[in-house]
């Protein structure tokens, strides 16, 4: 998959892009926290962000769409770098939480969706390929690695520098990498103006228009449902996973048993990109969701740091098979001309999801303890998987989808060859 010409091109850009997004929330809770003295407030503003972010992306990638990826991110950068200089300066200089909020929302609604664009790169580049699941596990890997590494770093300019450095950092680094990304525009898939070829995607649900939103396809708001419980995952996890370290009196326990469910999905991942499926990407998904909820149906009855990080362990290695042909499913399920749109609303609906997971898991850790937290990842899967099991239906694209696929193919200058590799959906 690497040696796919032109892949290192965005890929060394778009790694630098993406790192600062990992640090946004971490930052904006370390900083809001240290002016106001509130944990409350500073996750309140924390999640506003996150919804701004989940509400925006999806219109940010329908405009990259439309009108090129480069197009979007040039003045999204920044805005987005304008956006946190406010909102560092407001929480500094003692502004009320209403103004802190308001300051949220550009914040996060200018967040460059470079996760996104990247997939819809490899898209262009393999469409139609088996190599689009390798593909797709090693963004998730990349996610990741991003997660893991971004608080860290974060926090520790924030701790050891001063209160707003992380949050200023995450705002120098997305401006920079940002930039450096939008200039390989030769990369970025290209803009397809015409209604051709995007007949019987979706189940027909887009047929015809290639302006019409990703989101009009039926497989694509399943899937937002099922990322939506995926969402409720991360979120639950790191307010519960942090409220059991109080609890026992270790908070330094926290990172290591986050850590372990991060490298859970990353080992996952990797797998998922290693093995060559002799199944498809639907039922990869499915039997993934199943575990996850299982598994995470078990976090609450935790009550010890050895159980806790074998079970988070688990929970991690199920969520990068889900995530994974999730994302998979989509090159076969849009088309080519609402891609970008589509693996935004997917990435949205995991903030969303996480932004309130966050929320509820925060409260019912603080009336009834850190087992309680972890309620809002069962609750969460448990809803999406019974929505993706009865709809899983409308995740298989008809038959005349792909060969309208494999016409798109001919018109960009295939040759004329009537040849386009299948990857199987189920």
């Amino acid at each position: 998959m690497l040696r796919t010409p032109g892949a290192w091109n965005f890929l060394l850009p778009g790694f630098a892009a993406r790192q600062p997004f990992a640090m946004l929330t971490i930052g904006i809770v370390l900083l809001v926290e240290h002016t106001t003295g509130s944990y409350g407030s500073a996750g309140a503003v924390a999640a506003v962000t996150g919804v701004s972010m989940a509400l925006f992306a999806p219109q940010s990638g329908k405009l990259a769409d439309r009108f090129g990826q480069r197009a979007v991110l040039l003045p999204g950068v920044v805005v987005h770098t304008a956006s946190v200089a406010g909102l560092t300066a407001l929480a500094l200089g003692g502004a009320p939480l209403w103004a802190l909020f308001a300051a949220a929302v550009p914040t996060g609604a200018s967040v460059p969706q470079i996760g996104p664009m990247v997939r819809a790169r490899w898209a262009a580049k393999l469409d139609g390929s088996p190599l689009m699941s390798t593909a797709a596990a090693f963004e998730s890997v990349t996610d990741e690695f991003t997660f893991v590494v971004g608080p860290v770093l974060a926090t520790a300019l924030s701790t050891g520098v001063h209160p707003a450095a992380g949050l200023i950092a995450e705002g120098a680094l997305t401006l920079v990498g940002g930039l450096l990304f939008a200039a390989q525009y030769h990369t970025q898939p290209p803009v397809l103006r015409s209604g051709a070829g995007t007949k019987g995607y979706g189940n027909g649900s887009a047929a015809g228009h290639n302006r019409a939103s990703a989101l009009s396809v039926p497989g694509v708001r399943v899937l937002a449902v099922a990322f939506l419980g995926i969402g409720s995952v991360f979120g639950g996890m790191q307010v519960s996973v942090t409220a059991f370290s109080e609890e026992i009196g270790n908070p330094g326990v926290n990172g290591v048993l986050y850590g372990t469910f991060a490298a859970g999905n990353m080992l996952a991942g990797i797998a998922c990109g290693a093995i060559a499926w002799k199944n498809g990407p639907l039922r990869r998904v499915v039997v993934g969701y199943v575990g996850l909820t299982l598994t995470a149906s078990l976090l609450w009855t935790a009550h010890s740091v050895v159980l806790l990080g074998a079970l988070g362990l688990l929970v991690g290695l199920c969520i990068a098979p889900a995530l994974i042909g999730g994302y998979t499913l989509v090159e076969a399920l849009v088309p080519a001309s609402a891609r970008t749109e589509a693996f935004t609303w997917l990435t949205g609906a995991v903030a969303l999801g996480q932004a309130l997971a966050v929320t509820a898991a925060g409260q019912l850790a603080d009336a009834r303890g850190a087992s309680a937290g972890f309620l809002v990842p069962l609750v969460g899967t448990a809803l999406a998987l019974v929505t993706l099991v009865s709809l899983r239906s409308r995740l298989v694209p008809p038959a005349e989808g792909r060969i309208a696929a494999r016409g798109v193919q001919e018109a960009r200058g295939a040759g004329g060859k009537n040849h386009r590799p299948q990857v199987p959906v189920d």
